[in-house]
């Protein structure tokens, strides 16, 4: 079942429209601001091994707990930092994935440095297959599984598969140019 045809299931109302907010608004939508790509990948990454619910409730507070997903202020956390963050009960307090989340910044600060941003370092490598983006993402950050990179990289455009073709949604997507598209 596509996550399009499982949101018209769901109850109550207030699940719903949760679901339907990202749905609707961002998911599979090409992403161009390096700090919120990295808040993607800090997500998928805490989704592991709990629902896409769990994740989407504590969304505002990922955002107030990582600052925002700023990259720098992520990759200068202290040891003080990481203890801040184990303690937040607004958030997923798992020591590996609170440290990935501060060791992939410093990572992506590397690739900044050396691709100009975060997207141009995808943009690079693309196009993959996605056992081609899993082997690049495991070399390259910390806590990401097959399963992550999928959901990261259909996300963010990169991999088909976000909406069934009938979703209105789709067709939005179609006008912002994902990666993807550039394949069919």
């Amino acid at each position: 079942m596509s996550y399009c045809s499982a949101i018209e299931r769901m109850q109550p109302e207030s699940r719903k429209e949760l679901h339907k907010n990202y749905h609707d608004n961002h998911y599979g939508f090409p992403i161009h601001n390096d700090n919120e790509l990295f808040g993607r990948l800090i997500m998928e990454i805490n989704q592991a091994g709990l629902s896409w619910e769990t994740i989407l409730k504590k969304e505002e507070s990922f955002r107030k707990a990582y600052d925002q997903f700023d990259i720098k202020k992520v990759a200068s956390y202290s040891e003080e930092d990481r203890e801040r963050l184990l303690n937040d009960p607004g958030i997923i307090r798992n020591k590996l994935k609170v440290n990935a989340a501060i060791e992939n910044a410093k990572t992506i600060i590397q690739l900044q440095q050396e691709f100009g941003s975060f997207e141009k370092w995808l943009e690079h490598h693309h196009p993959k297959t996605l056992p081609e983006w899993m082997k690049l993402f495991k070399k390259t950050f910390k806590f990401t599984g097959g399963e992550i990179v999928n959901e990261f990289l259909m996300s963010i455009g990169y991999l088909k598969g976000a909406h069934a073709e009938g979703c209105s949604v789709h067709d939005e997507i179609l006008k912002h140019n994902p990666m993807w598209k550039n394949l069919d």
